[in-house]
């Protein structure tokens, strides 16, 4: 069957401040949505890609003319339902036979809730990891039979919504073909934000699936899995390292929710990496309480050259609200080591924590600066759909209706502690402190060796001087059209 796989369009704009977008804005490979794709061309079917990020509203359907798909298949995110609905509704239009469904993070968490609200706007909703499911519905669909018994989906049959039983999780990762880069286009347009890779073009990777962890603000899959993580073999990450350099990728970020859970795991991939001397640099993320000294100079040996360290919170009661499973020593020790051996370190911090205080946030301000990583990002609490604070938002304070607020920018959740004014003021005086202190700005000059260093500090330098000179610049702004111009830079 002929698949037209969709992100719709976006700009900046829906998610940053368009005085501080072009030194935060990234554009991730899709790395979910490739998986599908190449689950699908393995099969045999002709798959195209469609990523709104690049293109407008206006291009994405003349794309999809062009091909004529028998299947759409469309991602969206809370913030991005309603343009998926729009890009549904458009397409629809287009080609009232084709069969649409909606996949990723909110149409997982909402499931039927997804179809009720769109009307017949979508056939089905995947409810989970998709590859084998999609398979499945496009079996389903060569043969003229009904989507009854397949596994993972909710799906509209005679104007009734039905919910089949959810799919098992793809315990064998091993077993999945690598996504189908092949099908991005221009590698060069995914990129990390500024000052966030070193080499590009920039491959995405996942070597696990899952996390063990029980933060309050994250969506997983599987809930009741204790363990929580399903690994790749360091074997099959290796093979799928040397299958990227050998399309031309000179970096890999992965995106494992916590790279070094299984620490010797973690060990024997960064010593193979150094013993086969494969030539690319890297960026992971790690759990503090997962890392030591050892493990970070492993990292660094094998061309690792920064990581990021979910701090959160400087106050100890606060990580313990969001059951973070971390101490402020632990914080401490991590970024020490990891500046000791040489790594640079990113540290997320997140306001409006259930019970938080505005003076508490102040600490945890002084907190990141006392780190003194080498980045710092200020985020607001979100409780996603699907997440244990979502569910429980009545216990611990007020959430937005509007799911564009839904971004980690607009504060979607206020707690009872706090109001959705001091959260906002909170993170342009985060950023304001943090990056305006001489000594961090002569450190960054004095780091200068590229043009593309000179660019990412330039950009940053002009969200600088907006975050001073600009009241309010995280309260939400006009949301774009669809068909707004797409005028990205993409370095």
């Amino acid at each position: 069957m002929r698949c037209l796989l969709i992100i719709p369009s976006w700009v900046p704009e829906d998610i940053f401040s368009s005085k501080t977008a072009s030194s935060q804005i990234n554009y991730w490979q899709p790395i979910g949505t490739l998986y599908v794709a190449s689950v699908m061309q393995q099969a045999g079917h002709e798959v195209k890609f469609l990523n709104g990020a690049f293109i407008t509203h206006e291009d994405l359907l003349r794309g999809a003319k062009e091909f004529a798909p028998e299947f759409i298949g469309i991602y969206s995110t809370a913030f991005g339902w309603e343009k998926a609905k729009k890009t549904a509704g458009d397409l629809r239009k287009m080609s009232r036979g084709v069969f649409i469904c909606a996949g990723g993070p909110y149409p997982i968490a909402a499931q039927e809730k997804c179809l009720e609200d769109a009307g017949d706007l979508f056939d089905a909703i995947a409810t989970g990891e998709g590859e084998f499911t999609v398979l499945e519905i496009l079996e389903r669909l060569q043969a003229g039979k009904s989507l009854e018994g397949v596994l993972g989906v909710v799906y509209r049959e005679n104007g009734k919504i039905k919910k089949n039983p959810p799919r098992p999780l793809i315990d064998d990762l091993d077993s999945l073909p690598f996504p189908a880069r092949d099908l991005l286009g221009d590698a060069n347009l995914y990129i990390p934000p500024p000052a966030t890779y070193k080499r590009k073009p920039v491959a995405v990777m996942m070597t696990s699936r899952g996390c063990n962890r029980h933060c309050i603000y994250c969506f997983q899959l599987d809930k009741t899995r204790r363990s929580g993580i399903r690994y790749r073999s360091v074997e099959n990450v290796i093979k799928e390292i040397e299958h990227c350099l050998a399309q031309g990728y000179r970096e890999i970020k992965f995106i494992d929710d916590t790279f070094a859970a299984d620490y010797n795991r973690a060990m024997r991939l960064a010593q193979e990496i150094r013993a086969r001397r494969l030539d690319f640099t890297w960026f992971a993320s790690a759990c503090v309480n997962q890392v030591d000294r050892p493990l970070l100079k492993a990292f660094k040996d094998a061309g690792c050259w920064a990581i990021l360290f979910g701090a959160e919170s400087g106050v100890q009661k606060n990580l313990n609200a969001i059951r973070k499973g971390i101490t402020l020593e632990q914080i401490e020790n991590a970024v020490k080591w990891a500046k000791e051996v040489g790594l640079k370190v990113s540290t997320p911090f997140i306001f409006g924590i259930p019970g938080e205080t505005y003076e508490e946030a102040l600490r945890t301000i002084d907190f990141a600066i006392k780190l003194n990583p080498d980045i710092a990002n200020f985020h607001a609490i979100t409780p996603f759909p699907g997440t244990y604070l979502y569910d429980n938002i009545d216990m611990y304070g007020t959430m937005s209706e509007d799911l564009t607020d839904f971004t980690y920018q607009g504060a979607a959740f206020v707690p009872f502690t706090m109001t959705r004014e001091e959260i906002l003021k909170l993170r342009q005086l985060a950023f304001r402190r943090f990056y305006s202190r001489p000594g961090f700005i002569l450190k960054k000059m004095l780091g200068i060796r590229s043009r593309h260093d000179l660019k990412a500090a330039v950009r940053g330098f002009k969200s600088l001087i907006w975050l001073w000179i600009k009241k309010d610049i995280f309260k939400p702004e006009v949301r774009s059209t669809l068909s707004e111009c797409k005028g990205k830079e993409t370095d």
